[in-house]
């Protein structure tokens, strides 16, 4: 069942979602998933609790949020120097290879992130789709397509789920950022598999 559209924020509203997804950042960054403290939240980015919580019901809420908002950031960042790669599976794999880097530059923030995504249960729906559209959109751009085929966008989801497990091995612990770089390289093949014109 899809959920109603929200309204739109209002100015106002819409600095005051950026100043709670900032202090959430900050916090992460400083300490992880458990330094991000709803009241902290509330306190950094000068609005009241009750408040914070009508914008985020909870941390999950809030930190998928986040991440949701570092991709965009990420997208833009990408955006200014696009990826070099001849084809289209070399040009994805710089490009979330970049991304990956960026969030190694920020692994407390990375780790609270990522934990959030893995935590989240079916009331935090919205905000996940919004995390995988952001990424979608980003893969997308890699490839400088604007009407991929059913197969195209299958190959886009499983290097996703490819990218997502790869972080959260690379945060336990259980592999290195060569052996990241190995996997999402050679998940980024399948592009080349569901290209049409070779088909």
């Amino acid at each position: 069942m899809s959920q109603p559209a929200s309204p739109p924020l209002t100015e106002r509203q819409e600095a005051r979602r950026r100043r709670i997804l900032h202090a959430s950042a900050q916090l992460a960054s400083r300490g992880g998933f458990d330094a991000v403290q709803m009241r902290e939240v509330a306190e950094s980015s000068q609005v009241a609790l009750g408040t914070l919580y009508r914008y985020f019901p909870s941390k999950v809420h809030l930190l998928v949020a986040t991440m949701q908002d570092q991709l965009e950031h990420m997208h833009g960042t990408l955006r200014k120097k696009p990826p070099a790669g001849d084809s289209a599976a070399e040009r994805v794999a710089e490009t979330l290879m970049r991304a990956f880097r960026a969030l190694q530059r920020e692994p407390h923030l990375a780790d609270a992130m990522v934990r959030a995504l893995t935590f989240a249960d079916r009331s935090v729906s919205p905000e996940v789709d919004q995390v995988s559209r952001q990424t979608t959109v980003i893969i997308l751009d890699a490839m400088g397509l604007d009407d991929p085929t059913p197969a195209q966008l299958s190959a886009v989801r499983v290097i996703e789920h490819t990218w997502h497990s790869a972080l959260i091995t690379w945060l336990s612990g259980r592999a290195s950022i060569a052996q990241v770089k190995i996997d999402i390289e050679t998940v980024c093949r399948l592009i080349d598999l569901t290209d049409p014109a070779d088909g």
